[in-house]
């Protein structure tokens, strides 16, 4: 259902968590907000755990082809036969208290690495952070990518309201990592920081325990100089291994033993070490065929500038998206041209705008702006999502590029297609 099944507040979540035996009290976890990036940043950062030889939980969302993606320990999903069994066992609490699936799913999450004993758990939000069900954790470290508009109907119309939501996640006396900051949200996180007494005597002191990873101020010493060689190819990436990067130094200062070596090899083999995919995913090399999970105005950004990079002759995007997304500003985003050739499509999914839907929104926004360039970009709608990709696998030539993205659900079609 996505973000129409968000349920704000933690009184569900904690009853559910007393049932399954409180595990949120018995995790030591990392936990990790933010609009975009927070799942490449929690792999980045589990990964480099796991290179360090600990046993790390890792939970995310959403997943793309299946919700054992979404609980893993060591890169491995759990087995289906765990999240029956879970079920299973507290089937009638369940249909009782009528939680939301991500609720249950946390609940699940936490209570299987304390059952494993992982030594830690890196744990993204699903939507917000102050009012998000993985809230009742208290962390090692609170770890807030980036603040971008999305899901407004939910957490503010600015990037000011949508900033404090976020912040519900720094704890008192816990010390955070800010990835990337704005002069509206900048005041937001000092003054969360002030009330957890973590902010010391001013972010330039050496007593204050919140860290801005792209401005670092005294903490310059922890600044990546010079990337580590990184499977993570988007642009949005560079940003999302500082992040990481500053994360892992603020956790050697707590006592877990993590070496540039280790930093090292966990960025350069984050997909084999977490099972990471669909961020900047080749799936095939002729024709070029990549998919990314980029799907808001601040991810598609990325994705946008990364096809106007290509050098590729033609270049086939097949795209589509939920319907609770803002499409209209997603398409001004995109590229267009000769070269660019529009394949719209509808993710398997019943929260999916439909194809024709999309080309019409596609038509609007190209009129607005009343480009040549603009008119001369060719689309279509093709309602199925493989027989969309299909198309654009036909059409392209060996020198061609083809895109596949806009939606995750899209990303994980595209994964189940390419992967039989």
């Amino acid at each position: 259902m996505g973000a129409s099944a968000y349920k704000p507040g933690l009184e569900t979540t904690l009853r559910l968590m007393a049932h399954v035996g409180n595990p949120h009290e018995q995790l030591q976890a990392i936990h990790v907000a933010g609009t975009n990036g927070k799942g490449s940043t929690s792999h980045l950062i589990a990964a480099s755990l796991q290179a360090s030889g600990l046993k790390v939980g890792l939970f995310t969302s959403p997943h793309l082809v299946s919700l054992t993606e979404r609980i893993r320990i060591n890169g491995k999903p759990i087995e289906e036969e765990a999240v029956a069994r879970f079920v299973e066992q507290n089937r009638e609490f369940l249909d009782t208290l009528q939680p939301s699936f991500f609720e249950t799913m946390t609940a699940l999450a936490f209570a299987y690495f304390v059952q494993e004993g992982v030594d830690i758990a890196v744990v993204e939000t699903g939507l917000g952070g102050r009012l998000d069900s993985t809230n009742v954790l208290t962390p090692v470290l609170s770890v807030i990518t980036n603040i971008g508009l999305d899901h407004t109907e939910f957490l503010g119309d600015t990037l000011t309201k949508i900033a404090r939501e976020k912040a519900g996640i720094i704890k008192p006396n816990v010390p955070c990592v800010i990835g990337e900051t704005h002069p509206q949200t900048m005041n937001v996180f000092l003054e969360r920081a002030k009330e957890c007494g973590i902010l010391g005597d001013g972010p330039e002191t050496t007593d204050c325990r919140i860290w801005f990873a792209d401005q670092c101020g005294y903490l310059r010493r922890c600044r990546l100089r010079e990337a580590p060689e990184c499977e993570l190819k988007g642009l949005c990436q560079e940003q999302n291994q500082q992040t990481a990067y500053v994360a892992l130094r603020a956790i050697s200062n707590l006592g877990f033993q993590i070496s540039n070596s280790d930093i090292r090899e966990g960025f350069a083999y984050v997909c084999r070490l977490t099972g990471l995919q669909g961020r900047w995913e080749v799936l095939q090399e002729q024709p070029l065929t990549i998919c990314d999970t980029g799907h808001n105005s601040h991810g598609l950004q990325y994705v946008a500038r990364q096809l106007k990079e290509l050098t590729n002759p033609n270049i086939w995007i097949v795209f589509g998206q939920v319907n609770d997304k803002d499409t209209e500003v997603a398409l001004r985003l995109m590229p267009q041209g000769e070269k660019y050739h529009y394949i719209f499509t509808r993710p398997k999914t019943e929260r999916a705008r439909s194809a024709e839907e999309m080309l019409n929104l596609w038509h609007s926004v190209i009129s607005i702006q009343h480009s040549v360039i603009s008119i001369q970009t060719s689309a279509v709608a093709i309602e199925d999502p493989e027989e969309a990709i299909r198309y654009a696998q036909q059409q392209a030539s060996a020198d061609d590029a083809v895109f596949i993205g806009g939606s995750n659900y899209l990303v994980g079609n595209a994964i189940s297609l390419y992967s039989h």
